[in-house]
């Protein structure tokens, strides 16, 4: 049997998955459709109940497919959508929100990011957000790709500091953000959450983690997500598009990667300077 799911601690008290499911790339062609659902499908029976999705993923074709694979089982997953910076101003993010949670089917996002930060005024963004809570049809909102100075002026706006999540590109070919950001978002108690763990699969192919892989008798991609999932303060969003692959992600919480091999990773994927 698979181990428990772990959870993580949003800044609102809530427990979230520390394993969800990606859609980028989703709904972008018809004759994938039915495989996407079963993917998601099958990841919500091993509790991998996060669903992060946005309203630019396949113009909005993914949040229809997270929209079908949730059907009779809404109250189970726990949804991450994200708009456009170009929709960010107070009456264009309401608008985008009423455009995602028709395409998902439902009335409410659990968790609804600013995609990154673009040339609207946060202030202006994070007062629709708060409408959007008030109303019901957001639970949460967090931001995306965000710097630290980035988060700093956002604490600095009115209710800027209910942001719940940071969601940025973090993997072992990416590890830019711990210089600066990752420790700065686990003093304050933010989550960051962790897009892109397999760098669009190249750390799937990765000669660097063979060896290793091999030692473990794990594919190269459970290996490099159980490194992820070791982080503190960090949960992670792979994107899997066929059933198997989803269980190879969702095994990965049951790989506890020894000292000595986490050192070697370091050796072998050393951290950049940069965000990057």
């Amino acid at each position: 049997m698979p181990v428990t799911m772990r959870t993580m601690l949003l800044p609102a008290g809530e427990m979230i998955p520390l394993l969800g499911q990606g859609t980028c790339g989703m709904g972008e062609h018809r004759g994938a459709h039915s495989a996407e659902i079963a993917a998601l499908r099958t990841g919500f029976d091993l509790d991998m109940t996060l669903i992060d999705t946005a309203e630019t993923y396949g113009d909005g074709g993914a949040e229809e497919v997270v929209g079908e694979a949730i059907a009779g089982q809404r109250d189970r997953v726990f949804i991450v959508s994200k708009v456009h910076p170009h929709h960010a101003s107070r009456l264009s993010v309401l608008t985008s929100c009423d455009r995602s949670l028709k395409r998902l089917r439902t009335d409410r996002i659990d968790l609804y990011l600013l995609h990154w930060r673009g040339n609207v005024a946060l202030s202006e963004t994070i007062e629709a957000f708060e409408t959007l809570k008030a109303t019901g049809k957001i639970r949460y909102w967090g931001v995306s790709n965000f710097s630290i100075d980035d988060l700093k002026d956002l604490a600095a706006v009115p209710m800027g500091k209910s942001v719940q999540i940071n969601q940025v590109a973090y993997n072992l070919m990416s590890r830019g953000i711990e210089r600066d950001l990752l420790p700065w978002c686990r003093e304050r108690g933010l989550p960051i959450m962790a897009h892109s763990p397999m760098e669009r699969g190249q750390l799937a192919r990765d000669g660097r983690l063979a060896r290793m892989a091999d030692r473990y008798g794990v594919s190269r991609a459970r290996l490099a997500l159980a490194w992820i999932l070791s982080q503190e303060g960090v949960l992670a969003i792979p994107k899997a598009a066929a059933a198997e692959h989803v269980r190879d992600n969702r095994a990965a919480l049951e790989l506890r990667l020894a000292p000595a091999d986490m050192v070697e990773l370091d050796r072998c994927f050393t951290p950049q300077v940069g965000n990057r």
